[in-house]
């Protein structure tokens, strides 16, 4: 699709004027702890009920009060378990920045503008984005701008906060919905929150980078029985140990969950993410906006994909609750399914696509040109190749957004040659 727009327009006005390096490194070292606690819960609550769904298993290793992975730990970064992409180049932030205004752009220009970032790591691409934002004052005027964060892990709100404020925030009492708040260092509000219904209402542009792929999964096998639940349970020869196991019936999960249509022999549903779609298409249909996600993914054709990080290696799910990250791809087409009609979705795109589409190699030449410390002109070019290489990130990564039902519709309405404006990064960008 040929398309020759007012985005096309600004974008390269954007790229040209942003220049710079992150202002926020952490580079705090993880603290190790001991998975003795929640292996010991693990298999005293096995051996009191029986074995356990993976959805529960993932949510006492990841999010157990005491000791779960993302509660006790900071897992980002090269002391930790695994990179992301904001980590990698501040290129990625900045692009992903200019797709939130130009949404806010398409979207009408609203007079409130919330910035909502799901799982935000330890603030790298909310940092970058918030650059982009000051870089833009002329098109953002006197937009009430504010930044609201959904974060569970105490850790990694405070390494957020450090970056994005210099640590000038302060908590709130126990019985208000916001649990911190503070001031950006651009001069933005900034607050922190437990569940994403508790941000807000409110026109908003709402991010979430290698955030569903960490929710609970639920696990199906096929079998001449009919579909059946794969388990958690101890290993007979080994008590100290866990295994998997297929349901000998059927289970709540395995009867609700799985759709008619289902023609694969193995099977993942995240019915949190697929409660998390709906939440967010509920707001963008109410209150106006645009989500855009971001995740290792599929569209409805993958199986077996539960794996564990540990020390940036694959690491066996089972061994270690706790100290590990577990994952799981995200199923796009569930979440599409989930979203209903009141929204439109595009994607998923590869990463590939998607950030060639916003222009990364007329950025990548940016910066390249300003700089001349050889090592960091290497770095440039070695993150540059790691996002969008086919064999590293580039096809691994997936971008799938949720906007508005009428985007598409009152873009076309508002242009005189009824071309409709494009949504950024989703369709290929062609000279004028």
């Amino acid at each position: 699709m040929r398309t020759v727009l007012r985005l096309k327009r600004l974008m390269p006005e954007v790229l040209w004027a942003m220049c710079g390096n992150r202002s926020c490194s952490n580079s705090s070292t993880r603290r190790l702890e001991s998975n003795t606690s929640i292996l010991k819960h693990l298999i005293s609550k096995i051996t009191a009920t029986g074995p356990i769904s993976v959805a529960e298993y993932m949510r006492e290793s990841l999010t157990n009060p005491v000791s779960g992975y993302y509660v006790k730990n900071d897992m980002l970064g090269a002391g930790g378990d695994f990179i992301t992409s904001p980590e990698l180049s501040q290129i990625f932030g900045e692009l992903l920045g200019v797709w939130c205004v130009s949404e806010w752009m398409a979207a009408g220009k609203s007079s409130v503008f919330q910035l909502v970032e799901l799982g935000p790591g330890r603030g790298s691409l909310a940092s970058d984005i918030l650059r982009v934002f000051s870089q833009l004052k002329a098109v953002l005027g006197e937009t009430d701008i504010s930044v609201h964060l959904v974060e569970v892990s105490p850790k990694l709100s405070q390494l957020q906060a450090k970056c994005l404020t210099g640590d000038q925030t302060w908590t709130c009492n126990d019985d208000q919905l916001v649990y911190r708040s503070g001031t950006t260092f651009t001069g933005l509000p900034i607050n922190w929150y437990h569940r994403i219904e508790d941000v807000p209402r409110g026109f908003s542009v709402f991010l979430a980078h290698e955030f569903f792929d960490a929710l609970p999964i639920h696990k199906f096998q096929r079998t001449e029985n009919g579909w059946r639940e794969v388990m958690v349970d101890i290993d007979p020869e080994s008590p100290e140990k866990l295994r998997f196991v297929v349901s000998r019936r059927p289970t709540l999960a395995s009867r609700m969950l799985i759709q008619k249509d289902e023609n694969r022999q193995h099977v993942e549903v995240c019915p949190e993410g697929g409660v998390i779609a709906q939440k967010l298409a509920n707001r963008i249909a109410d209150d106006g906006g645009a989500a855009l996600i971001v995740d290792y993914g599929h569209d409805g054709t993958k199986t077996d994909t539960f794996r564990g990080f540990k020390g940036h290696h694959l690491h066996n799910v089972l061994e270690a609750p706790g100290m590990a990250d577990l994952t799981a791809d995200v199923d796009f087409r569930y979440l599409k399914r989930m979203t209903g009609d009141q929204v439109t979705c595009l994607g998923p795109v590869t990463q590939r696509s998607f950030l060639k589409n916003m222009g990364i190699d007329s950025r990548l030449q940016v910066l390249l040109r300003s700089c001349q410390d050889p090592s960091t002109r290497a770095q440039l070019i070695n993150s540059y190749d790691m996002l969008i290489n086919p064999e590293k990130m580039g096809h691994r990564f997936q971008f799938f957004s949720v906007l508005g039902r009428g985007r598409l519709a009152e873009s076309q309405a508002s242009q005189k040659n009824s071309t409709p404006v494009p949504v950024a990064g989703f369709t290929e960008l062609t000279a004028q």
